[in-house]
């Protein structure tokens, strides 16, 4: 990848405001890969005091669009065209960490996965895996 696909990444990431609120933060991006750290806020906590549900699914799919994006020509954009997600144990810790992956890059359609991490005392424990499909769009 050159610097001008990665700021491009960089450049999108930085306009979602979503990510903003969450204090999401681009941590890596590879050719197919792409990593999303976030802060477990007092704001995105559920009832019981683990980071909600909707903050795994926003970083899960973010991070699955953006490794489609890195697989995609520079007059390109990506949206999501359905993703679902399966949650596995409850968000500990101080942070997640979500990494996006492209299980197979395409003109129209791209699979990809995401696995969410969260984050205590230096441990890692994966509590959601999200598999989707992105599409292309003209930028």
């Amino acid at each position: 990848m050159d610097q001008f696909a990665i700021d491009r990444i960089i450049q999108s990431f930085a306009a979602q405001s979503m990510m903003t609120t969450l204090g999401a933060e681009l941590s890596e991006i590879t050719p197919g890969l792409v990593r999303i750290t976030a802060p477990i806020l007092p704001g995105t906590r559920q009832q019981q005091g683990f980071g909600h549900a909707g903050l795994t699914f926003s970083i899960g799919d973010s991070a699955a669009g953006y490794a489609a994006l890195t697989m995609l020509p520079l007059d390109q954009e990506v949206v999501t065209a359905e993703i679902k997600i399966n949650l596995l144990a409850p968000a500990r810790g101080s942070r997640l960490i979500a990494t996006g992956r492209v299980i197979k890059p395409g003109k129209r359609l791209s699979v990809v996965t995401a696995e969410v991490h969260a984050e205590e005392d230096g441990k890692q424990t994966l509590i959601a895996i999200l598999q989707g499909t992105m599409v292309p769009v003209p930028r």
